[in-house]
């Protein structure tokens, strides 16, 4: 990926703070939300710029501790300390904030939130079972129109959501486009340069040039892609990355697999290939809409199959050689999983496994880097 592009990518990012600016003077509102499960379709189909706000650096979590435990989930503490810092700037900008409930931490953190700014947390089934699980979340996924509706001003009706679910799926396309760029053997992209894209490109006030952005960027890669083959070089193991949300400034773990030998060719995360599975679109959209976020593979369901099944289908589609799972402090919920996806990869899958447990800092840089060097010479 040429410098250019990224110059570029570093510009309208730039900008499109700005644009948020304006726009919120004309009346536009706009909702940020904190997790994946909170279906952005009625937002968009209310006229509303969405933001996602999840805290991806360590730089708050100190103000964070003041309130919050220090043995708490590192994106718990950086996303409160943002708040309570007044630090971030698309925080500052949100009208609202939707959240749901993940894990007791960040519930609980959202308590404390809306001190800050009003809060909507939507109520999170625990299984994805059809019967009783569903028409639960589809009740919460219409309250959640409701307050969008009460909050903007405007109506949703069947046909903007239809329409904002179209937008969206094209929007996830674009995204899937990107990251299966590095399906290719050598890939044209690195993990970090991914990660960059992903990241600065998630904050567009306007989504459709969002996904100009992101049509441009993978027609300039798979163009240059004959002439600069690997970013990183061709003969190093491909790395599938799974586990928790990963953006920059926490994208400690990213960095080391490919300063120490490996490339990071996919990510199973959250911010990866969990959140480009497209909403039915031939169906009532409320209901679809429930469906297709009710299905995301979190380790917060139990039990959690869908996480395997996707694991099963990218390690083959991406030819991974490696598996590292990143975890967390305190993340209870994926540090447990992590032993049944280790037994499925390297014991059903017989590929190597290696499971990461670490923070937003860098005190144990050296450590990690260590562990990752010993486990690529394994592979070798």
């Amino acid at each position: 990926m040429n410098s250019a592009t990224l110059d570029k990518l570093q510009q309208i990012s730039e900008q499109n703070l700005l644009d948020i600016e304006e726009a919120k003077k004309t009346g536009t509102r706009v909702i940020g939300f904190y997790c994946l499960y909170s279906p952005v379709e009625l937002a968009e189909a209310a006229a509303a710029i969405t933001l996602p706000l999840c805290g991806t650096r360590n730089d708050p979590i100190s103000a964070a501790e003041e309130v919050l435990p220090r043995n708490l989930c590192p994106l718990i503490k950086s996303s409160y300390g943002f708040a309570a810092t007044d630090t971030c700037p698309f925080f500052r900008l949100s009208d609202i904030i939707v959240a749901d409930t993940t894990c007791d931490g960040k519930k609980k953190m959202f308590e404390l939130l809306s001190q800050y700014k009003p809060v909507h947390v939507m109520q999170l089934p625990q299984n994805q079972d059809s019967e009783t699980a569903l028409p639960f979340w589809l009740t919460e996924v219409k309250r959640l129109k409701t307050v969008i509706e009460k909050e903007t001003g405007n109506r949703i009706t069947d046909e903007k959501l239809t329409a904002a679910i179209r937008l969206m799926n094209r929007e996830r396309r674009a995204f899937k486009a990107l990251m299966d760029l590095a399906k290719k053997r050598p890939s044209p992209i690195s993990g970090m340069e991914m990660l960059t894209v992903k990241h600065k490109t998630g904050f567009f006030a306007d989504r459709k040039a969002r996904i100009d952005v992101l049509e441009v960027i993978v027609a300039e890669i798979l163009q240059d892609a004959p002439e600069t083959g690997s970013p990183t070089g061709e003969n190093r193991p491909r790395i599938l990355l799974t586990g928790v949300p990963v953006g920059l400034g926490s994208e400690k773990v990213v960095r080391l697999i490919e300063e120490s030998g490996g490339d990071v060719v996919c990510f199973e995360n959250c911010g990866g290939y969990k959140k480009v599975q497209p909403v039915e679109e031939n169906q009532y959209p409320l209901l679809a809409i429930a469906k297709r976020y009710l299905s995301i593979p979190c380790s917060v369901m139990s039990p959690n199959d869908g996480r395997t099944a996707l694991l099963d289908e990218l390690i083959r589609e991406f030819s991974v050689d490696g598996v590292v799972d990143l975890t967390w402090h305190a993340c209870h919920t994926y540090n447990i999983e992590s032993h049944t996806i280790g037994a499925f990869v390297h014991d059903q899958l017989g590929l190597p496994f290696l499971h990461l447990e670490t923070d937003y800092s860098t005190s144990d840089t050296e450590q990690l880097r260590v562990r990752l060097e010993a486990f690529f010479e394994l592979m070798l």
